[in-house]
């Protein structure tokens, strides 16, 4: 396995022992075998979700793939319509919002400078070498998600979505310059911003393990760009994140 998938997975595996520790519990129940998909229940009107997950992933393009992605927060939604639309599009539209209180991107570190031009001369004068990249924190908010909810099976619902969102993290991401060091890469107006838009879609389905919750997976292309907030917008154009939640339906 290379290193890259061995970090995606490393995380991922943890993630998936407490979702299966969580669904192992609730197949101790009778009810556990009843299907129990709120989106096939007549006595639940546009029912409302509330749930935890973690989600892991890499940068994608040739310069941001040694980039590693991991985070852990919440989940709510609401699904605003009833089922319609004929055969295998039959289902709802959902408007939810995630929260991602720990956010964390590992990047390789590097070294760059600050530096000035020198009046009259071609040279420039340049701080000494100092080292960035490495691990960031943050916060990342994603306050517009549109869902369409499948109403699959009893047991399984797939689903599709649009979302967008906002990213802070503890220093200047991602890291900017380098060298062989110059105005364009390390001068006065050369640095990323703390503020990132997150611009993503994915795919995902929920299994229902019991009446009302459900394991949740997914897979989303996420963009980070600071829509040029910073001097420079380095962004990574492309990422894959996969996550597992678990969910209790209202």
């Amino acid at each position: 396995m290379s290193k890259k998938l061995r970090g995606v997975v490393k995380p991922s595996v943890w993630a998936l022992a407490l979702v299966l520790s969580i669904h192992l519990a609730a197949a101790q129940s009778p009810a556990a075998n009843s299907g129990a998909n709120p989106f096939h229940d007549d006595s639940v009107k546009r029912p409302l979700e509330l749930g935890v997950l973690v989600q892991s992933g890499v940068g994608l393009t040739e310069d941001r793939n040694s980039f590693k992605f991991l985070m852990a927060g919440v989940h709510a939604g609401k699904v605003l319509t009833g089922n319609f639309l004929p055969g295998p599009l039959h289902g709802n539209f959902e408007y939810a919002v995630e929260a991602f209180p720990f956010w964390q991107s590992y990047t390789p570190k590097f070294q760059r400078a600050q530096c000035r031009a020198v009046p009259g001369s071609p040279d420039l004068s340049c701080t000494p070498l100092y080292t960035v990249g490495g691990t960031f924190s943050g916060v990342s908010i994603t306050p517009i998600i549109l869902r369409w909810n499948f109403t699959g099976s009893r047991r399984i619902s797939p689903w599709i979505q649009g979302a967008g969102g906002v990213l802070w993290t503890n220093h200047k991401y991602p890291a900017f310059g380098g060298l062989p060091l110059s105005l364009a890469n390390d001068g006065p107006n050369s640095d990323a911003s703390v503020w990132n838009f997150t611009p993503q879609m994915g795919v995902g389905f929920h299994y229902f393990v019991r009446p009302r919750r459900s394991i949740d997976f997914s897979a989303n292309a996420v963009h980070i760009s600071s829509a040029s907030l910073g001097d420079k917008n380095p962004g990574v154009n492309a990422s894959v994140q996969f996550s597992i939640g678990y969910t209790w339906w209202k």
